[in-house]
This record gives C-alpha cells, structure tokens and sequence, in this order.
C-alpha cells in the first residue's frame, strides 16, 4: 500500500471554474484579446513542466498521447478488457488530471510527489494494448522508458521537491547544494542579474567549480540585444569559480508566447495595455528581467481594465533557495459588484495602514493607491490557482510605482465551498458557524491580506550610489531602542537577502496583517458586515487561522525538518505564537473519534481574541516588520525558524499531532478550466464536465493545432539536459 500522502484519492474534488457568464459580457474585442492572452498563458504553462522534475515533461507527453489517440470513456473499456478494477483505472484517471492540473507530478500545494494509485505493471499493459501504442510503438515506448520507473518511485530523495539530497529540483542541477545557490545568488546581485527567471547549472574543470546561469528566452546567441543584456552575457569570475551568463531556455515554448501576445497587441484596450505586451515580448524574446518590471509598471497603470492579466516568471516558492520564479499567466474578467467593496477598501487604506503596530517610519513614504478588483478567472496557467494575487513581486517597483490586488471570486467560491461531515478539528457548536462564514471571513483576510499586507512596509536601501531612502540620523529601531543599524544594499532584494525563508515569512508578516485589521470595525462595515454578523466573521477568520495552522502539519517534513509550503508555515506560526499568548486563548485536545482513531480539537476563546489576541498579534507583527525593513537576516531566521520549529514536547506534541493531521487530511480541489476558439471571426467559449474525464478532454483541447509538436519540444528540452540530474 502506498502512503496515502504520495497519492491522490478517487473521490478528490474536481470542480468546474465557471466563467461563461463573465466572458459572454465581453466586446468580440475584449473576447479576441482575452482569447489571444489565454493562448499565451498555456503555452507559458507547459514552461512549469520542465521547472517541476526530470521525468515530467515524458509523463504529460505519454498521458497525453494516451488521451489524443482515445476517448476517457474508450481506454477505459480497453483497461476493463485487460483486467484493471473500475477502481484502478479511476485512479489512473485521476493521476492523469492531477498532471495537468499541477503541470507535473507534484503538488502545486505542498511540493509533496503524488504516483498512480495502481500497480504499474497493469499501467503498463494498458499503454502497451492503447491504440497511441499501435500507431506509434517505438514512440510510447520510448516515453515509457524515459518515466515509467520515476513515475512510481518514492525514493527519499524524490517524495518532495528541494535541495541538497533533500529533494529533487530543475531549478538547479542536481549536484548544486544550498552553498551552491548562496553563491550564485551573490554573484547575481554582484551583477544585478535577477535570478526570477534563471536557472543554474554546476560543472567542474579540475578542481575549480564551473555555473552555468541560464535565462529563459527565445533568442540564444546574442543578436538583437540592448547593452545592458549584452554586458550580462559573458563569463566571469567569482569567489574562485567560473560563472557563465547564457540565455535560451525553454526557446521553443516561450516562442509560442511571444507569437500570442503578438496577436494580442491589435486588440490591446487602450495603448497603456499596448506598451505593456511589447515590454513583454521584449523580456521573453530578449531574456530580459528589466523589461519585464517595465511591463510591469504598464499593468499597474493600467486601471481597471475589463480584461485583467499577467504573465511571466512570478512566485518564487518553490524555488528551494527562494528567488527563482515559476513561470505563471492569468486571464480573467472584472466582477464589478465584489470590485466595489475592495474599492472602498482601497479608499480607507491609509487610513487603516496608521493602526498597524509599527512606527510611522517603518510605513512606506507615500502609499500608492493600486487597483484591487474581484475577478473571474478565465485562464490561470501554472502549477496551481491562488484565492489572491498581489503582484508585481519586485521590490523596487512596489516601494516606488505601487501594485496591483486581485481576488480570484470564482476560485474562492469553489474552493472553499465546505460540507459538515468534511470538516476536521472543530468542535460541533462551530462547524455551522464556520460553514455560514468561512466564504465571507476569507473575503475579507485575502482583502486585507493582499492590500494591506503585502501592500506595506518600508524597506531601508542604500542605493549605488550611496544615497539612503531614510533619515539615518533619526529612525529608532522600536526593538532595540537605537538608531537602525542595518539596511539593504544595491542589487539586494527582499527575496535574495532573505532568501529561502523569504516567501513564507512575508506570508506570514501579511496573514497577521488580515488577522489584526479584521477586528476593526470599519473594515467589517466595508464588506457590509455589521452587529452580530460582523462579531461571528471575525471569530471565524481567527478560528479558520488557528485551524489551518494545525492543518499545515501535513506539509511539514519531520525527515528534513523542512516546510514544503510557504503559507501553511505562515499559518502554523501563527498558531504558535497565539498559543504562546496563553491565558486560554486558543486550546488543542488529542481525542478519539468516533471511528476509534485518533482525532484533534482546536477551540478558540473568542471573548479574549481582542484581549489576549490581539496584543500578542500586534508584538510578533511588529517584529516581522522591523527586521524586514532593516534587512536583519540573522534575527528574521532566527524568529521565524524558532516559531517554525515542530517539535513532540508538551503540551502540543505537534508530531504527534502530525500523524493525526495526515490520518483525516482532505486532498486539494482541481478545477477544470474552459477553453477559448475561434470560429471564423467569432470567440467561442468551451466548458468540461467537472471530474477527472473533463479535466483530461480540457487538456486533449487545449492544443489542437500544434500538441504533437510541443510533446516533442518539451521532450527534447528535458532530454538536452537529463544529464544533470542523471543519479
């Protein structure tokens, strides 16, 4: 029997992500734009396959040879005939929409290798007797060959995505270790190279180490390239080692972006969104991150556009070293009504930023009010689909230029939709509440959260030129009672200074940003909540925190001591820090249940969240803060690690607890995404059942031009560089 934590179970929820009412309301201008991004998007999104694992890119191209040459309900009659259960070939079509959901064989959410749940020698036998098989023998069973074993293997190494004999990451070549990537994150900032859209490979020339620094783009060699990326692309030497700067990666499939949002371009709204797809094309054609960040600017000043996206190289999760971005794009619809109240958020955000619990010179000089609408996803490529996106990621412009919010209304609707018999670690007198509430508490934490979270805050730089953006002379460190000792330098980030622990502890500092200003009444008032219903929303949002937290210990390796999910670290920590608080404020009880194994209560006392709560909320924010601003790496880990720390000792015995939290965890929703087509000059919107056969027929669709042909891209891609992760 496998784990059931390396698989995903039958019954896992797959949920329609409807969008057709938001699209019909679309001009056939805004339809043709919209069709032409989504288009960009996926072909971005086969990038994510070749970020993900050795073996993925051959996994996606077998599982989608298998459904091109026959129907779900076809090569289940076939797998019927050849002995596999209704179960087993269930579950391999299960597996199958898990790949393309996650784009790869490992959970978007939690980094965690999921593997068939059946015996390999009958997926075997069912690819081996498939009609993809007899019309291309040699082909299948190449495909076969290249991931047949890894598909099933949970070697130790290979049951999570990392670093250093932790894991497996395509980001780095397999014999980079974290050493490895703290030099090369020091050689870029050395070169003020961003690391979003790299990835780095390591070789030897006698005793003197080698890295290859390779950028995602479509030109390889060094034609049509302004100064500034030509003087990137050239050897140097650093710390004793050799560092190559090259471009091309993932050519082919960024080629196919660039041709779509080309085509988007006539289509544009207005000559903001214009000169934004042309920074664009100019970053995925040229490599360029500077290009991109000027796109970026584009976006933000593009104001509340009807048709909404973005694309490129973004989050950097799961990166195991924290700067390298997985390429993501999303195209989505304006929901006016729900954009209305985070508008009116936005108008109070000055307003609620003076009551976060830092002082005055910690807050960004000036906040720029940015754009925050609900959206209704169109097209989101990836490895998985947010609630929430507050973006660009780039420090430089969001101190300087703003952001922009966006909430995800058709994906908060589906996904945490909850019913009772689901819900785990609540007591019996909350499950009612939390079910009424749990939608609109979580629309107000991810308004908060994205806004007014990762809206805020002040960084301390020194420029290149030596200038300081704060008065040295004057600023108090509130934690230490002295003038502020430490700040960022040129060319370093938020992300490169603090590296791996970087996105989760901004999850964090942003969650008890959502937790903190949702006990205020204006807030509550902005999202029409008011007496009693506003009271029960706020305790339902601290209780849906302090829930999540014992959650999170699913993704908690005890074998590395690692966390393979930045917000359900967050989200533990949280926890930690409101048990600390004490007095009763939050309560854990290991129990039986009903079924005679054991179980867990969480319970929160919701007469002290504002008494005991809230001041020990406010005390921990303000040192997240503080040793962000100040570029304070040693006090930030240490904080943040010794609130991560799972430890058995009592009371909480959160190992314990662990096993507990495996034995009643309930896998991710998938969502099935709609397809865009053109027929004649018209935009046609095409829709999926919602269970793993449409997610599938979603993906057969997706690519009806040109599939055969990016099979044989992606396939190549990873074989040019399967050497280096060659065991």
């Amino acid at each position: 029997m496998v784990d059931s934590q390396y698989i995903l179970p039958n019954d896992i929820g797959i949920a329609n992500l409807d969008c057709a009412e938001a699209f019909r309301l679309l001009s056939p201008e805004e339809q043709l734009y919209a069709h032409y991004l989504s288009r960009a998007c996926w072909y971005g999104g086969l990038v994510v396959l070749l970020q993900t694992s050795p073996e993925a890119p051959a996994i996606y191209a077998l599982i989608s040879r298998l459904f091109r040459a026959q129907e779900p309900a076809q090569l289940g009659e076939l797998a019927r005939s050849l002995g596999l259960s209704d179960e087993e070939y269930q579950a391999f079509l299960v597996y199958a929409a898990g790949i393309y959901a996650n784009m790869g064989n490992y959970k978007s959410f939690g980094d965690t290798k999921f593997v068939p749940n059946l015996p390999k020698d009958k997926l075997k036998k069912l690819v081996w007797e498939s009609q993809a098989f007899k019309e291309h023998p040699k082909e299948m069973e190449a495909l076969w060959g290249r991931c047949g074993e890894l598909m099933f293997s949970l070697k130790p190494t290979q049951k999570h995505l990392g670093l250093s004999g932790q894991g497996i990451s395509t980001y780095f070549s397999a014999n980079c270790s974290m050493e490895d990537a703290k030099l090369a994150q020091e050689f870029l900032d050395s070169q003020n190279i961003s690391a979003y859209n790299t990835r780095l490979f390591k070789t030897k020339a006698g005793s003197k180490s080698c890295y290859e620094v390779r950028l995602a783009s479509v030109i390889s060699d060094d034609s049509h390239l302004d100064d500034e990326m030509r003087a990137k692309l050239k050897c140097f030497e650093f710390g004793g080692c050799d560092f190559t700067v090259t471009r091309g990666d993932y050519a082919s499939l960024l080629e196919k972006v660039v041709e779509n949002l080309q085509k988007a371009l006539p289509h544009a709204a207005n000559t903001t969104q214009a000169e934004m797809l042309t920074h664009y094309i100019t970053s995925f054609k040229q490599g360029s991150i500077t290009a991109h960040k000027e796109g970026s600017r584009c976006w933000i000043q593009d104001k509340g556009p009807i048709v909404e996206s973005y694309i490129g190289f973004i989050e950097s999760y799961r990166d195991p070293y924290g700067s390298r971005g997985e390429f993501e794009g999303f195209v989505a619809v304006v929901n006016k009504a729900m954009s209305a109240k985070f508008a009116r958020l936005v108008a109070a955000a000055e307003r609620l930023l003076e009551e976060l619990p830092w002082p005055r010179a910690f807050e960004k000089d000036a906040f720029l009010k940015p754009d925050f609408t609900s959206l209704d996803v169109l097209t989101f490529a990836g490895s998985g689909i947010p609630a929430g996106i507050n973006i660009p990621n780039y420090d430089d412009i969001r101190q300087k230029d703003g952001f922009k919010n966006v909430s995800l209304g058709n994906v908060l609707s589906v996904a945490y939709s909850t019913q009772k018999e689901k819900l785990t670690f609540l007591a019996e007198e909350d499950k009612d509440l939390y079910i009424k509430w749990k939608g609109p508490s979580f629309e107000v934490q991810v308004g908060l959260h994205e806004l007014l979270g990762h809206g805020s805050g002040k960084l301390f730089v020194q420029d290149d030129s030596g200038a300081f953006n704060f008065d040295r002379d004057a600023v108090i460190n509130p934690e230490t009672g002295e003038l502020v000792r430490s700040w960022y330098r040129g060319g370093e980030t938020w992300d490169s200074k603090f590296s791996s622990v970087a996105s989760t502890y901004e999850e964090c500092r942003a969650e008890c940003v959502g937790l903190y200003l949702c006990l205020n009444k204006e807030v509550l008032r902005i999202f029409d909540l008011r007496g009693e219903d506003a009271v029960d929303v706020m305790y339902i949002n601290w209780l849906n925190m302090v829930r999540a937290g014992l959650l999170a210990l699913e993704f908690y390796t005890p074998e590395s001591g690692t966390w393979r999910q930045a917000h359900m670290q967050a989200r533990f920590v949280i926890l930690r820090v409101l048990l600390e608080a004490g007095k009763g404020l939050v309560s854990l009880h290991r129990i039986t249940g009903t079924d005679g194994k054991p179980d867990a209560i969480i319970s929160l006392d919701r007469s002290k969240i504002t008494r005991v709560g809230k001041p020990a909320l406010k005390r921990f924010l303000c040192k997240l803060q503080v040793l962000k601003s100040t570029a304070d790496v040693v006090g930030g880990r240490a904080l943040y690690e010794a609130y991560s720390a799972v430890t058995d000792d009592e009371p909480e015995r959160f190992l314990t607890l662990r096993q507990t939290v495996l034995l009643r965890k309930e896998a991710r929703k998938l969502f099935v995404q709609a397809n865009t087509r053109l027929e004649g000059e018209n935009v046609v919107l095409v829709q999926y059942d919602s269970n793993a056969a449409g997610l599938i027929r979603s993906f057969r669709d997706r690519f009806p031009e040109d599939a055969e042909f990016l099979e044989q891209q992606l396939l190549e891609l990873a074989q040019a560089d399967a050497h280096f992760w060659a065991s």
